[in-house]
C-alpha cells in the first residue's frame, strides 16, 4: 500500500478542515452568541470584549491590530460597545486612539454568560469522544497550523500570534511550535512581570 500523499487526499483534508472550522463558528460560537445576546452583539464585537478582559491595557490601535481592521473601523466598534454600556473607554489624552479600554460590569456578566453557554454546548457535542482523543486531536491541529503558518513568505521577523482569538491558552502549543510572540501575553502585566523575573534570574545565574 502506497503511503504517498495525493492531491485528492490533500483536497479532502482541507475541505474537512474548512467545514469543521465553519461548523465551530456557526454552531458553537455564532448560535450560542445569538442565544445569549440576540442580534445585539456580533462575533467581532465579542472578540474585542474577550481581548479587553484578558489584557491589562488595550488601545484603539491595538484593538484594530487584533481584529484585523483599520483604526477607524475599530473605533466604531468600540463606540457601539460603549453606547451599549458593555465597554468603557478611559481617555488619557486628546487623541482617542490612545484611550485605554476596559469592560463594564454588564460586559463582564455578558461574557461570563456566553462562555458558560458555549462550554455547555461544546460538552454536549464532544462528550461522545474521550479526553485522550480530544487532546491528541488538539495537538495534531496545533502542529498542522504551525506548519501552515510557517510557510508565509512575508512573515515579519517578530511575528505576533493572534490565531486563537477567543480561545486564549496560557500554555499554548502553537506559540511553542511557531516561536511567535503571544499578543495576549504581551498585554498582560502578570506575564510581563514573569518575563522580567525570568530574565533577572538568568542574569544572576550567569554572574554566579
Amino acid at each position: 500500500m502506497s503511503s504517498s500523499i495525493t492531491p485528492n487526499g490533500i483536497y479532502e483534508f482541507l475541505s474537512a478542515a474548512r467545514v469543521f472550522a465553519k461548523a465551530v463558528r456557526d454552531v458553537i460560537e455564532g448560535a450560542v452568541l445569538e442565544g445569549v445576546a440576540g442580534t445585539k452583539l456580533t462575533l467581532t464585537q465579542l472578540k474585542l470584549l474577550y481581548l479587553v478582559t484578558h489584557a491589562d491595557s488595550v488601545t484603539i490601535g491595538e484593538a484594530a491590530l487584533f481584529l484585523g481592521v483599520s483604526s477607524p473601523a475599530a473605533s466604531k466598534t468600540v463606540e457601539k460597545l460603549v453606547r451599549r454600556r458593555l465597554l468603557r473607554r478611559n481617555d488619557t489624552q486628546r487623541d482617542r486612539r490612545s484611550s485605554n479600554l476596559s469592560l463594564t460590569e454588564s460586559g463582564r456578566r455578558l461574557l461570563k454568560t456566553y462562555e458558560e453557554a458555549r462550554n455547555q454546548k461544546a460538552i454536549e457535542i464532544f462528550s461522545k469522544y474521550s479526553p485522550d482523543v480530544l487532546r491528541h486531536t488538539a495537538e495534531l491541529l496545533d502542529n498542522l497550523a504551525c506548519g501552515i503558518a510557517s510557510q508565509r513568505s512575508n512573515k515579519p521577523k517578530d511575528d505576533l500570534c493572534m490565531q486563537c482569538e477567543i480561545y486564549y491558552r496560557e500554555d499554548c502549543r502553537f506559540g511553542q511550535f511557531g516561536a511567535r510572540k503571544c499578543f495576549y501575553q504581551l498585554h498582560r502585566k502578570d506575564q510581563q512581570d514573569s518575563s522580567v523575573l525570568s530574565e533577572e534570574s538568568e542574569n544572576i545565574k550567569e554572574e554566579a
